[in-house]
């Protein structure tokens, strides 16, 4: 159930924060499909062992429940992930979150909590586990961030923290390249999942189709696909990068002419007969 060859992360341990649902669950579903040992963290500990329990026939996997702002938390969940499997390998960022408001609207409780979740909480758990065991044993982090390139209007709380994060990867980068760390970023699109359309009081995703230019939404195993490539050998000389896994949302301006509905980019996501969706 995955494009990548069987086996190639055998060995290998990953820790994935917001792993209980959506993005982060894809994730480790694929990891754990190709061989790799998952430790999957979340503040919402039902949601994990929701999650372990549906993942778990696909490979070895267990629950932290860790709220990344906070800095015990983060380091029990390394260090209980390195007791559990003895190493770690990758670290992706993927816990966040973010609600939708015009600037003048949210209150400074709510940019604190969207602040120190996305940029804070990414800093603790990189730091955690930099200090614990990639400082000798070398790495690779992977950064989930989003489509904030133009601007994030409604979400500025949310687009301050994932450029300022995107600017963490580059600082990473170079920053610990001699201890064999990369440390690079994925920008999803209008990615839909179940869990992510619970997030908005609106139909955030019919509002964003049309101005994507694949005229459909992105599928969270695209995502993850993304993720394992950048951790995987074959990107072993990609270090401080983005990839914008988006269909080009990123570059699409009102200024050129309206792309026609088609269905001629369909999307990647795991069936039970291996063909992908045709449109979402």
């Amino acid at each position: 159930m995955s494009v990548f060859r069987p086996g190639l992360f055998t060995g290998r341990v990953a820790l994935v924060t917001g792993g209980g649902s959506g993005i982060g669950k894809a994730i480790a579903h694929e990891l754990l499909t190709l061989g790799c040992q998952v430790s999957i963290a979340s503040r919402n500990l039902e949601r994990l062992d929701k999650a372990v329990e549906e993942l778990r026939p696909r490979g070895d996997i267990q629950a932290v429940q860790c709220n990344i702002r906070n800095e015990e938390d983060v380091r029990a969940a390394v260090t209980s992930t390195l007791k559990t499997f003895g190493r770690l390998d990758y670290l992706v960022n993927n816990g966040g979150g973010q609600f939708p408001a015009l600037s003048e609207d949210i209150t400074l409780k709510g940019w604190k909590a969207v602040i120190e979740t996305n940029l804070t909480g990414t800093f603790l758990m990189t730091r955690e586990v930099y200090r614990q065991h990639f400082e000798e044993h070398g790495g690779v982090v992977i950064n989930i961030v989003a489509d904030m390139f133009r601007g994030f209007p409604m979400m500025s709380h949310t687009g301050a923290a994932r450029a300022a994060v995107e600017n963490l990867t580059k600082s990473w980068a170079t920053e610990w390249a001699e201890n064999g760390v990369r440390v690079n970023a994925v920008a999803p699109g209008i990615v839909f999942s179940p869990s992510a359309r619970d997030n908005y009081s609106f139909d955030v995703f019919s509002e964003a189709r049309s101005e994507i230019p694949a005229k459909r939404l992105g599928t969270p195993e695209e995502v993850s696909s993304a993720v394992c490539f950048l951790l995987s050998p074959g990107a072993s000389f990609i270090n401080g990068a983005t990839l914008r896994v988006d269909a080009g949302g990123s570059l699409y301006s009102k200024l050129m002419k309206v792309i026609p509905e088609h269905s001629k980019m369909p999307a990647y996501k795991w069936q039970e007969d291996g063909t992908p969706a045709s449109k979402l």
